[in-house]
């Protein structure tokens, strides 16, 4: 099986990692299709690699993974959406594009509305498999372990608060907790690891590094994994942001503020204030442990590691069953913009 690992932006390397080594498992061919501005952030230089659409298309690929919202009709094999996230509430999640053959979903509360769609649209399949970006929870779990002592113990602090937003501009609480973490800083008991998305505002970025210039107990963190710090931290403040989901899932709270979930499991914060508070409320009591149990048998119930192995299984299936589409039939609109965003090549 030749298949396509598609990346348009820099989250897509960890997820569509954990099946790349599936298919170097099974040696089927692969070739990842990186955007020309990503090149400079691609890990994996030694791997078959190209920005190139022409020798994408000349792969003649009988599988193509995508983690992002759009694939190009007219490239050979199963158009396949993976995600990017598990934050079903963020505009567009389910809105069917009509870019692909088969959806693989994370958990029940995605499957369940994935089928609806599917009985509406007719076009596309479903199976349920679970995220391959959280493989590594079943096999890593411990892997940053001392990483974490050793950060405590240089800190002189007692445990880790990881600060994750969203970048989206009407969604994100940055801009609105700058204040709150000046007060969280005062209190030295407390490690406080900021991570943001790719496409934060550059001005918010700016902010967070001068404050963590201004406070030792402050790390504007550059690396890319977000993991590790998922790992690390004890406690987590957020918003409308799908890192929460893969936070909970490893059984530790989670303060957001204006989330517009609709199922909200957590400490939710309608006014951006009192995060000391909440901080040191839910390190010390951790009243929502419970609810964190529906959360995980909703979006992500899988914890054997092996979610990449059932997405490339059911890739095999659908080829079996449906042979190799070579390519997705389109409304002119959507070709139109297709041919935009990766050049026509009709």
């Amino acid at each position: 099986m030749k298949t396509v690992l598609f990346c348009q932006n820099a989250y897509a390397f960890g997820i569509l990692e954990p099946i790349m080594r599936v298919l170097n498992e099974n040696n089927y061919e692969y070739l990842w299709f990186v955007k020309e501005s990503l090149d400079v952030k691609f890990p994996f230089k030694s791997e078959p690699f190209t920005s190139d659409m022409n020798e994408v298309k000349a792969f003649n690929s009988d599988a193509i993974f995508v983690p992002g919202n759009e694939v190009p009709h007219y490239l050979r094999g199963v158009k396949t959406q993976v995600f990017h996230g598990l934050a079903g509430e963020k505009k567009g999640h389910f809105r069917i594009r009509h870019y692909f053959d088969l959806y693989l979903t994370q958990g029940p509360y995605f499957t369940n509305r994935f089928n609806e769609l599917k009985a509406k649209f007719k076009n596309f399949n479903v199976v349920e498999t679970g995220w391959p970006k959280l493989d590594i929870y079943a096999k890593e779990i411990h892997k940053y372990d001392d990483d974490k002592k050793t950060l405590l113990e240089k800190y002189g602090c007692k445990n880790i608060v990881l600060f994750a937003p969203t970048f989206s501009p009407s969604l994100t609480s940055a801009q609105f907790l700058i204040g709150e973490f000046r007060k969280l800083a005062l209190q030295k008991t407390h490690l406080i690891l900021v991570k943001f998305h790719d496409l934060m505002a550059a001005d918010l970025i700016n902010e967070y590094k001068k404050l963590a210039r201004e406070n030792k107990n402050v790390i504007f963190e550059e690396e890319r994994n977000i993991v590790k710090f998922l790992f690390m931290a004890d406690i987590m403040v957020s918003d409308t942001s799908s890192v929460v989901y893969e936070f909970l899932l490893l059984n530790k709270p989670v303060i957001t503020y204006k989330c517009n979930s609709k199922n909200i499991l957590w400490d939710d914060s309608k006014s951006y204030s009192n995060l000391v508070e909440k901080v040191n409320d839910n390190l010390e009591v951790d009243s929502f442990s419970d609810k964190r149990t529906q959360i995980r048998n909703d979006y992500h119930s899988y914890n054997d590691g092996n979610s990449a192995l059932r997405m490339v299984e059911a890739v095999e299936e659908y080829i079996s069953e449906n042979g190799v589409p070579e390519k997705r039939k389109l409304s002119f609109l959507r070709r139109r913009k297709i041919n935009k965003i990766f050049g026509k090549f009709e």
